[in-house]
């Protein structure tokens, strides 16, 4: 059966759902990385959302028409994945796989897919059924999925659904943005934040010593390779670990003092490390071939119902990456303070040292050069803020009004973010879809964070149409609440607080 991607009446999209692997409850520590628990899939509450639109589009769709799902990135959170392969010789695994997660080689990022795609069988079932009924879907790859990138990561998504061969073509990867019926631009937003993006979307790969792997974002790299060994703290919620020293110091004695007593060395070394990592794949050359360019470009463009000069374009207009500015890398991860601190104690004890060779002083002299310069050291870390929060806010007033002309449509749906809304930029109509993931305001996971929101684009109803165009389609933001949903009014941002943002780099 074909399924025409280039015209939709009825267009759904839902956003960051980071479906990741379930973890083992921990009797001696019950609040770590408590929120990746089962009883927090969404795998139960998809299936009654896919068949709630389509009662929810019935009224407007004629019985033979289908319905098009965009899946608009991080539906997948492969930088959660920690589990290793039963057999140890399946893969050379480096010490630091086994401390934090596998790297981004095809044959790796196959294996956490599919270790995702077991722990979530009931989310699997319900999509299959879904596309069964001739509906189809729309990947597009976020940042946290950006090891959908591989082909082989992709075939094993389609081997899970078990279509029949004639529907397995309508399930459809999109790069980073997917045009639909030519009047909406479907982004997961990240290109457009500095520490999230995907450096080159057409050419998502590098070189690592003798590996091909998927170049990973600043953000990712971090997510993986500090919060994955510091399981208190939920990625999916920022506040929660970008916090003021007050704050680290009252979340320490209250939390972290009985579980985790040596997280500041923990945190010390994986920032090293990522610090490290975010350079050396950052200022990697992309692998690529100059006689397949034109050919990449024009598949990028089928898939996405674009031509090769809005591929161009649409590229154009991403930010530089984070990993340029490694001063600004450093102080997200404190690393800059982290590393004046331990200057601040070297010089001292030399300053000492040296004194103490023409006098007989006690060592705890020491302390007078420390507590000199604390206060100039706390000043320089009390100057120093966060971007990430920036980032967030700026990036879709940064992009919609150019996006949206370059794409040719009047419409904008992004995610990412993790915060709803509905409103007009620049004369464009931008929604975004928000997060289905498991946040929550606190570690016992009691108090859930914002909504569940979705995407609804429908064609104008009777009193709806405007004059000159009877054909026209009109967006709804709604809020899912099992078994049923409830429209947002355009104009508010619901929960909009930048600073719980859930994590982009995160």
């Amino acid at each position: 059966m074909k399924n025409d991607f280039r015209r939709a009446r009825h267009t759904f999209s839902i956003s960051d759902l980071h479906l990741t692997e379930a973890e083992p409850a921990n009797p001696k520590k019950p609040l770590w990385k408590l929120y990746k628990s089962r009883k927090f899939f969404v795998d139960a509450t998809f299936k009654v959302f896919l068949d709630h639109i389509e009662q929810l589009s019935e009224a407007d769709r004629n019985p033979d028409e289908k319905i098009e799902l965009i899946l608009n990135g991080d539906i997948f959170d492969f930088d959660s994945v920690t589990r290793l392969p039963d057999d140890p010789k399946q893969f050379n695994l480096h010490w630091l796989e086994k401390a934090r997660g596998l790297n981004a080689e095809e044959s790796k990022s196959r294996f956490k897919m599919e270790v995702i795609l077991q722990d979530h069988q009931g989310w699997v079932a319900a999509l299959r059924e879904f596309v069964l009924k001739g509906h189809r879907v729309v990947f597009i790859i976020g940042n946290h999925d950006i090891e959908l990138h591989w082909p082989g990561v992709q075939k094993a998504i389609v081997e899970a659904l078990n279509l029949p061969e004639s529907q397995r073509s309508h399930v459809r990867f999109c790069e980073w943005f997917y045009i639909s019926n030519q009047d909406t631009l479907f982004e997961h937003g990240n290109q457009y934040d500095s520490y999230s993006l995907c450096s080159n979307p057409v050419h998502p790969l590098i070189k690592k010593g003798r590996k091909i792997v998927v170049r990973m974002p600043f953000g990712d790299i971090a997510n993986k390779l500090i919060l994955n060994g510091m399981g208190m703290l939920n990625p999916h919620v920022s506040s929660q670990y970008i916090m003021g020293f007050k704050d680290y110091v009252r979340f320490f004695f209250k939390y972290l003092i009985r579980v985790q007593p040596g997280i500041i060395l923990t945190w010390f070394w994986s920032a090293l490390v990522t610090l490290f990592h975010s350079l050396l794949e950052g200022f990697l050359p992309a692998v690529k071939d100059p006689l397949t360019v034109e050919r990449r470009i024009a598949e990028i463009a089928q898939k996405s119902n674009a031509s090769p000069r809005t591929v161009r374009a649409l590229k154009e207009i991403h930010v530089h990456p984070a990993h340029f500015n490694p001063i600004k890398i450093m102080q997200e991860l404190w690393v800059d303070r982290a590393l004046l601190f331990l200057l601040i104690l070297l010089v001292s004890f030399q300053m000492v040292s040296l004194f103490k060779l023409v006098a007989d002083i006690s060592m705890f002299w020491i302390l007078v050069p420390i507590a000199g310069t604390m206060p100039f050291f706390v000043f320089y870390a009390q100057s120093i803020t966060s971007k990430l929060d920036e980032e967030v806010v700026q990036a879709p007033s940064r992009s919609v009004a150019v996006s949206s002309r370059l794409a040719k449509v009047s419409r904008v749906v992004h995610g990412h973010t993790h915060y709803e809304a509905h409103r007009m930029v620049d004369g464009v109509e931008l929604l975004n879809s928000g997060t289905w993931s498991p946040g929550f305001k606190d570690l016992e996971c009691t108090k859930p964070y914002g909504r569940t929101p979705f995407v609804w684009i429908r064609p104008a109803r009777p009193e709806e149409r405007l004059e000159g165009k009877p054909a026209h389609r009109v967006a709804e933001l709604r809020e899912w609440k099992e078994p049923h949903s409830l429209p947002l009014p355009m104009e508010q941002v619901v929960e909009q607080n930048p600073a719980d943002t859930a994590s982009k780099s995160g």
